[in-house]
């Protein structure tokens, strides 16, 4: 079988997490065990995994679904994750856009039940010393050639111009389950990369749904009035509380008021979420609140269908506790560069010249952000939301335009001397109006300035 329950792997004892323990009460071992590891990276990553794994040691109503990728034509086996041996991690994560089941179908507005496409992709690189996350989406409007694939039932052909999460589907048709879903688009990620991924976590609608009704909701700034009638989505401008069902709306619309439609500007939107919930995990004890944090433990192993390189407790547990140390604002969000497909400009979209420059970043192992950073991220500015007054132009590694100063503690952007606002993280320029970051060269979304839309439309203090 092409997946499993963690509990039928053999696991090695990594950091001695599987040693004999007293036996103290479940309140001592959420705190104990959790820590600092609360502190969410990515939807998955963070309020799947971080928060989840602390409890998972010793006993839950649910655990992730192990998948087993497939092995590709001249590909390795999948490598067993030990957390503790000082060397980057990097996955792919990927939201299932599947209406299977009733609660999936009513949250993707749709009954088309026989459809599976990766409705989000993700490129997750944690960095040695733990010290920043990368994280890269990728539009699934792109237009990309994907190779061949190997499924559980045959080898999928290559294939010219296809749209990105379109590989997803056709892993999922041939091969009839996740692992050659998720295998093949992973694949098709390293080729078009450069990248050496080997894991994977894939999460869908419902999971998303229980995951933030689990931590009591998120806040969001919404800069306009939002109203979509394809969900019944009906937000008004400022700062909104969203539950589960609502957040999962706002991260998927893209019809109605406070959108374009495209698929570029509800990717942003996605990564401003993340943020946010790590936000909203951060500002609540949780480490205090035991019965909380099992919710959200059941909440978030339930929803995950995890390499099985990187799901067992053990590997998870360790991983958690190694980014004890990490600062939220080490969070390094960027959309991959695109410009309008030739063949269908209004609809469709290919990845820039410029692409090239932030995957070899993540080859590298280099931070995904334009000031110097010395060693580890030590010595970085904070992601999205900081910057200057004043300005001194230079350029990175990669001949970059880059922004340096000192950051502005309110808007936590530049001001340049015509006006424009600067994200000095990415580089982009900041719609004033809605706190949207545009590529400089190609004009395409970037990302959300979320301090700066705090710090305006909704007056949000700055988190220390």
């Amino acid at each position: 079988m092409a997946s499993h329950r963690i509990k039928d792997l053999k696991i090695p004892n990594l950091a001695g997490w599987r040693s004999p323990k007293p036996m103290h009460g479940t309140a001592y071992i959420v705190r104990h065990r959790l820590r600092s590891a609360i502190i969410m990276t990515l939807v998955a990553i963070v309020v799947c995994v971080s928060t989840a794994v602390g409890v998972a040691a010793f006993t839950l109503a649910h655990a992730p679904v192990a998948v087993k990728p497939i092995i590709q034509p001249h590909g390795k086996e999948e490598k067993l994750v030990d957390p503790n041996a000082g060397k980057p991690i990097e996955f792919l994560v990927l939201g299932q856009d599947t209406r299977a089941g009733g609660d999936n179908a009513a949250l993707g507005g749709s009954d088309d039940e026989g459809e599976h496409n990766a409705d989000t992709t993700m490129v997750v690189q944690i960095s040695a010393d733990r010290s920043y996350i990368n994280l890269v989406s990728i539009p699934r409007d792109s237009m990309v050639d994907a190779p061949s694939c190997q499924t559980s039932k045959g080898i999928i052909p290559a294939q010219h111009n296809v749209m990105f999460n379109s590989i997803f589907a056709s892993g999922w048709n041939q091969g009839g389950d996740l692992a050659s879903a998720a295998s093949c688009t992973m694949n098709a990620v390293n080729a078009l990369t450069g990248l050496k991924l080997e894991h994977f976590i894939v999460v869908d609608f419902q999971g998303l749904q229980g995951m933030i009704n689990a931590i009591g909701g998120v806040n969001v700034c919404l800069p306009t009035d939002t109203k979509d009638d394809y969900t019944g989505l009906d937000l008004k401008r400022g700062l909104q509380h969203l539950d589960g069902t609502q957040a999962t709306e706002y991260a998927r619309m893209r019809h109605g008021t406070g959108t374009d439609g495209s698929d570029i500007m509800r990717t942003a939107r996605q990564q401003y979420l993340v943020k946010e919930i790590l936000t909203e995990a951060l500002s609540k004890n949780l480490l205090t609140n035991s019965a909380q944090l099992y919710r959200l433990a059941n909440e978030a192993l339930k929803s995950l269908s995890i390499s099985s390189g990187l799901s067992s407790v053990t590997t998870l547990a360790g991983l958690a506790l190694s980014l004890h140390s990490i600062k939220p604002d080490h969070l390094y969000a960027r959309t991959i560069s695109v410009v309008p497909a030739p063949t269908d400009p209004n609809n469709r979209v290919v990845w820039s010249d410029d692409a090239d420059a932030t995957w070899a970043k993540l080859r590298e192992y280099k931070p995904l952000t334009q000031q110097d950073t010395g060693t580890g991220a030590q010595n970085q500015s904070p992601s999205q939301g900081q910057g200057t007054t004043g300005q001194n132009q230079g350029q990175d590694a990669n001949g970059t335009q880059t922004q340096q100063g000192t950051p502005d503690p309110k808007t936590g952007l530049i001001t340049a001397s015509d006006g424009r606002l600067i994200d000095p993280v990415t580089g982009g320029t900041v719609d004033p109006e809605n706190g949207m970051i545009h590529d400089p060269v190609t004009g395409q979304y970037m990302g959300v300035a979320n301090q700066y839309l705090n710090a305006t439309v909704c007056a949000v203090p700055a988190q220390k």
